[in-house]
C-alpha cells in the first residue's frame, strides 16, 4: 500500500509540501496555538479522526474540494491544506489514496497521523 509511509517518509513529505507557495503559506495562528496547548494532542487528535471520518471518508462527497475550510477555523482544517489532505483530489494526488470509494480505516489512520505530525511540528515538538 503506497499510503503507509514511514515517519521520515512524511516527515520528507511535509518538508516538501512546506516549500510550495500554497502549503508552505498555512500556519496556526496565535489563537489556534493556545487552543492545541490548552485542549492538548489527545483532542486535536480526536477531532481529526472526526473531521477525516465525517467529511473526507465517505466514497461521494457532494462538495469535495470545497469542504475543508481554508479560513483560521480548527487547527485541523489549516493542517489538511497544509498537507494536502483537504479534499479527495489532493488525496490522490498527494498521497495516492484515490477517490470514489471510502476511504479504510488505515488510511484514515495515516491521514491522521499526518495531520498530527504537521500541528507538532507548528507546535515546535
Amino acid at each position: 500500500m503506497k499510503f503507509i509511509k514511514s515517519d521520515k517518509e512524511i516527515e520528507e513529505l511535509l518538508k516538501s509540501l512546506n516549500n510550495t507557495k500554497f502549503r508552505g503559506s498555512f500556519h496556526l495562528n496565535n489563537k489556534m496555538f493556545a487552543y492545541v496547548q490548552d485542549k492538548g494532542f489527545d483532542k486535536i487528535k480526536s477531532d481529526a479522526y472526526d473531521l477525516i471520518t465525517k467529511r473526507l471518508a465517505p466514497d461521494v462527497i457532494a462538495n469535495d474540494g470545497k469542504q475543508t475550510p481554508m479560513k483560521q477555523v480548527h487547527p485541523v482544517f489549516i493542517a489538511q491544506h497544509a498537507t494536502g489532505t483537504c479534499c479527495r483530489g489532493c488525496l490522490e494526488r498527494i498521497h495516492h489514496i484515490e477517490k470514489g470509494r471510502n476511504l479504510t480505516k488505515d488510511e484514515i489512520d495515516y491521514i491522521v497521523k499526518v495531520i498530527m505530525m504537521w500541528v507538532k511540528k507548528e507546535m515546535n515538538i
